[in-house]
């Protein structure tokens, strides 16, 4: 019985650290920022659009929409004039629509990833805070087998960004070419 035990072990071992071997260092990262490409990017950037206007150069317009849909309550106390709102819901309210249009492609492409996938935490956490008490979504409980909810659903949301945060984006990203760019350029010979 032991040794049949161990031949499972063995056999367990030596599939698994194969692949563990084979993808160390490059699959995780790619993976991750591809699961986050292929189901929030788009997400994003439709949500980021409702907050500019048309047009190729729309983009550099932030319109009454962002203000809505961020700062909806001070913008309606304001009478509806974002001349009228303090610099600080300004800022907000331009960080909060250009974040959405950069982290996501800083996380996708791996350029300086770790900060992009730091920011889009904030970001979903915030976004999660503003639906709760500016928009009055109910934002469910975990552990209570409804993985439909907003809270569980965010949470699958930062998973891959945790996962680029503290591991990096893998060898295969912009990160990892500058990297070893920088790296060949500090190595070389010295200037003369």
């Amino acid at each position: 019985m032991t040794s049949l035990v161990e031949m499972i072990r063995q056999l367990h071992d030596g599939i698994f650290g194969m692949i563990e071997r084979a993808t160390d260092g490059w699959f995780l990262g790619l993976f991750t920022r591809f699961v986050f490409a292929a189901t929030l990017y788009i997400y994003f950037l439709n949500s980021a659009r409702t907050k500019t206007s048309d047009g190729l150069l729309g983009i550099f317009e932030v319109t009454d929409s962002a203000y809505i849909q961020i700062a909806g309550k001070a913008f309606e106390a304001a009478g509806y004039e974002a001349s009228a709102l303090p610099l600080q819901t300004h800022i907000m309210v331009y960080a909060g629509t250009y974040g959405e249009f950069i982290l996501p492609v800083l996380v996708i492409l791996g350029f300086f990833a770790r900060i992009g996938a730091v920011g889009m935490i904030i970001f979903i956490i915030v976004q999660t805070y503003v639906d709760a008490t500016g928009h009055g979504v109910n934002l469910g409980t975990l552990f209570n087998g409804q993985p439909g909810e907003i809270l569980d659903q965010r949470l699958f949301w930062i998973v891959p960004m945790v996962y680029v945060a503290i591991k990096g984006p893998g060898l295969i990203s912009l990160d990892a070419v500058l990297s070893r760019w920088w790296s060949g350029r500090l190595s070389g010979p010295l200037p003369a």
